[in-house]
């Protein structure tokens, strides 16, 4: 095997191709190729390669498994370079300088095979470490070595990918945005890959960037439910959000708005149709429209208000101090339990529930209804009956959870969906032995 350092080049052939990088694991450092023309861009989000995008449209580029296979034969003329690159998880501190093994290998089919390691990285949380470029009418590979610190955002802008939240053009369709167009076109709400992973439709209309990020939050949610027995548990989730004046530094610090984004991926596993429900509530409560995966950003610019008129709903009207029971109420009236659909129940709160006598007969009422409750403290406040859920008597089941946070921002995703999670499998099993759920 050749060592190629940074910088050295070596001719190869048209056969058939794998590259492997050795470091490189999903969810930590992620494995990307870029079909790219003379210009160093692509032509179309689709020309990037990733574990959601896994082929190139004319199938030149490949990966499964980790493993990448190039059909350079079959490479578009209009391609000059493709670049085999990696990045960082954002969850993931440090640098690419800090994976240990970082390196690329090159087998040819009956030629002459490559090492490429990474080399003189420093601060870089994404980085090209292989070129396989034309020249003069030939193949030939370079240990290019070279990144950005900015992560795969910046990664992919440099090569001309799509990072907004629309993208500039409709990538062309791969078989999984595909499927998930076909899928939503004949009234199915998902497909569900084989690691529990469900897509809804709306995700294919996503940057690339976007889609990344939002596999990831999905992957750890699927994750928790999959370590809890509790796999593709699809039903209802439904947010209930605080809406009082003393959560008023959080809505302006942006903190109710990332909460939110970070429910949407729990709503793709568990939701049927991957929608969120949504109530703000305080002295009384208003229901908002479902958040989409596809409108997320835009929802949350809508609707995450404490005051005023935004998008035909007066926050002013819901008042400013708390009143859990009407908003509970709605949502026990709701559920019905000849339909026997699992509601998750996401209700966020920075303290109050001091109606301890109305609020204990609820959940007691609640508890032969098909819904589990988690209940979310934001802050030191205190919350009264909320600590106590777990030793109240009187239900059929245990139908409720609690923990507390002093900024959800400070939890990783797979830190808050354990949290957010780790309670409602053993609820749906207490609940389908109690017959709440058929």
């Amino acid at each position: 095997m050749t060592s190629l350092t940074r910088g050295a080049n070596s001719p190869i052939d048209t056969a058939t191709t794998t590259v492997e990088v050795t470091g490189a694991r999903q969810g930590t450092v992620d494995l990307f190729v870029f079909q790219l023309g003379a210009d160093l861009k692509v032509r179309r989000d689709a020309d990037l390669v990733f574990f959601n995008n896994p082929s190139t449209p004319e199938g030149a580029v490949t990966l499964a498994g980790g493993q990448v296979t190039l059909s350079l034969g079959t490479v578009p003329a209009a391609i000059d370079t493709l670049a085999v690159a990696v990045a960082l998880d954002e969850n993931v501190p440090g640098s690419l300088a800090q994976v240990p093994g970082l390196a690329v290998t090159v087998t040819q089919t009956g030629g002459t095979s490559f090492e490429i390691p990474a080399e003189g990285l420093t601060t870089e949380r994404s980085a090209v470490l292989l070129e396989v470029y034309r020249r003069n009418g030939s193949w030939k590979v370079r240990n290019r070595s070279a990144g950005w610190s900015g992560g795969l955002d910046s990664l992919v802008t440099e090569h001309g990918v799509t990072v907004d939240e629309t993208p500039a053009q409709t990538p062309a369709p791969t078989q999984a945005a595909e499927l998930v167009r076909t899928a939503g076109a004949a009234g199915t709400s998902a497909t569900v890959d084989g690691d529990g992973v469900r897509t809804v439709p709306g995700e294919a209309t996503l940057s690339l960037v976007k889609r990344e990020k939002l596999h990831l939050q999905k992957r750890e949610v699927a994750k928790v439910l999959l370590t809890k027995g509790a796999s593709n548990p699809v039903g209802r989730v439904v947010l209930v959000m605080d809406n009082t004046g003393s959560m008023s530094k959080r809505y302006r610090s942006g903190e109710v708005k990332r909460i939110i984004e970070r429910m949407v991926p729990v709503a793709t596993q568990l939701d049927s149709d991957g929608n969120l429900e949504a109530y703000a509530y305080a002295q009384r409560f208003v229901k908002l429209p479902d958040v989409t995966v596809a409108d997320a950003d835009t929802w949350v610019n809508t609707y995450v208000h404490l005051h005023g008129r935004h998008g035909d709903i007066d926050f002013d009207a819901i008042g400013g101090t708390n009143n859990e029971i009407p908003i509970m109420e709605e949502i026990i009236g709701t559920l019905d339990r000849t339909a026997a659909v699992p509601t998750l129940v996401l209700f966020f709160t920075d303290g109050g529930f001091h109606a301890k006598a109305q609020i204990t007969t609820l959940m007691r009422t609640a508890s032969a209804l098909p819904a589990f409750w988690q209940f979310i403290g934001i802050g030191k406040s205190s919350f009264g009956v909320l600590e106590k859920l777990d030793n109240l008597t009187g239900r059929l089941v245990d139908n409720a959870g609690f923990f507390a946070v002093e900024n959800v921002d400070t939890l990783s995703d797979a830190a808050l969906y354990e949290l957010l999670l780790s309670e409602y499998p053993d609820w749906l099993r207490a609940a389908r032995q109690a017959r709440v759920l058929g």
